[in-house]
């Protein structure tokens, strides 16, 4: 019977761990690898398939398993309405009727009321800037014509031209609000907002000088504001699932509805952090928070039908790289792999056979 021999070689040193962020906990990342691979080198004399070893087998063995493997970021973010936008008046009078806070205002309602004439809200993105009359033209005029046809009024092109046709609509309009019947829409006879509103805070009361802001107002889908440090921004994207952790222990279901493209620096102490802002939608939350500090998971990379060891059973090799101790009966072998994603304490490889069992150093 041949003699079997094992080449034994020092361990090569590996690169120094960097800290993770506080506000970021991550699933799978160099640091589990850091820490799996720091205690063992194996060197194979050139080959990347070792010879048995005879011994006993190890004290721990995992089989090479296929699987899906999902890496998330947890981070800190507050759940609410959004950021309140200001609501102005841009006419004289006197303020005589406001919404409560909380309430939600849609496509017609009054906002609130100047001299016991209601001011309407309009669904659209331009404030309007003219006085809206026979023969004029433009964008403001289509956003006009949108809204009242959506409110059921016709007899008139949706278009960006005012006509004839759209002075009678808007007439009749004016007469079921209540208004004066002039035939003609200027700036601070309505409210514009690109969809519902919800009431943030009052800002005028009443009797009040219809003069400035009179209340902030935010959108009615809640949603989770988290910021981001830069140096992660490139790690989240639209469209990403999320789960999100509430006060209550609960979660609830999230989508990245967006990533912004400011960034702004914080200092906090004598330590200055930068960050962009990340809006994530949430389904199915019923508790009303109307505003909270929660927990944001972030599924920023998943592989699915890949082949995956736990991060303990990598070595990492003089040669460069990292392998694996395959275990065959009462003898061992090395096998050099490919790693891919690391996540939730194991990572995927390339190189060793689906259900091949190996080492997991304790």
């Amino acid at each position: 019977m041949t003699k079997v021999e094992e080449t034994r070689l020092a361990p090569r040193a590996l690169p120094p761990r960097r800290r993770p962020r506080a506000v970021l906990a991550w699933t799978g990342a160099a640091a589990l690898l850091a820490a799996a691979v720091a205690a063992a080198a194996v060197g194979f004399g050139g080959t990347t398939t070792g010879t048995a070893l005879a011994g006993r087998t190890p004290p721990a063995t995992a089989k090479v398993t296929r699987t899906t493997l999902t890496e998330t970021k947890t981070v800190d973010g507050t759940l609410g309405y959004g950021a309140p936008v200001a609501v102005t008046a841009k006419s004289q009078g006197t303020i005589t009727w406001l919404p409560a806070e909380g309430s939600t205002i849609t496509r017609g309602h009054a906002v609130y009321s100047v001299d016991a004439d209601r001011r309407p809200l309009l669904y659209g993105t331009m404030p309007l800037y003219r006085t809206l009359q026979d023969g004029v033209e433009g964008k403001d005029v289509e956003l006009l014509e949108r809204n009242l046809h959506r409110l059921g009024y016709t007899g008139f092109d949706v278009d960006d031209t005012f006509t004839w046709a759209t002075g009678e609509a808007v007439e009749d309009w004016q007469d079921d609000l209540g208004l004066d019947v002039t035939g003609r829409v200027q700036p601070g006879d309505v409210v514009v907002a690109d969809g519902r509103i919800r009431v943030a805070d009052l800002k005028k009361a009443l009797g009040d000088t219809a003069t400035g802001q009179v209340l902030t107002a935010t959108g009615t889908t809640r949603q989770v504001l988290v910021n981001l440090d830069v140096a992660d921004e490139h790690l989240v994207r639209k469209g990403m699932k999320a789960t999100v952790e509430l006060p209550d222990g609960g979660t609830v279901n999230g989508k990245v509805a967006g990533v912004g493209k400011v960034a702004t620096e914080t200092t906090s102490g004598n330590e200055s952090v930068t960050t962009v802002e990340v809006k994530v939608s949430v389904t199915g939350l019923k508790k009303a928070y109307d505003a909270a500090p929660v927990d944001v998971t972030i599924v920023s990379e998943q592989r699915e039908n890949v082949l995956a060891v736990p991060v303990g059973a990598l070595v990492a090799l003089t040669e460069g790289g990292y392998g694996v101790q395959v275990v065959e009966g009462s003898a061992t072998r090395y096998a050099a792999v490919e790693t891919g994603l690391f996540a939730d304490g194991r990572v995927e490889v390339e190189g060793v056979a689906e259900g091949v069992t190996v080492a997991v150093p304790k």
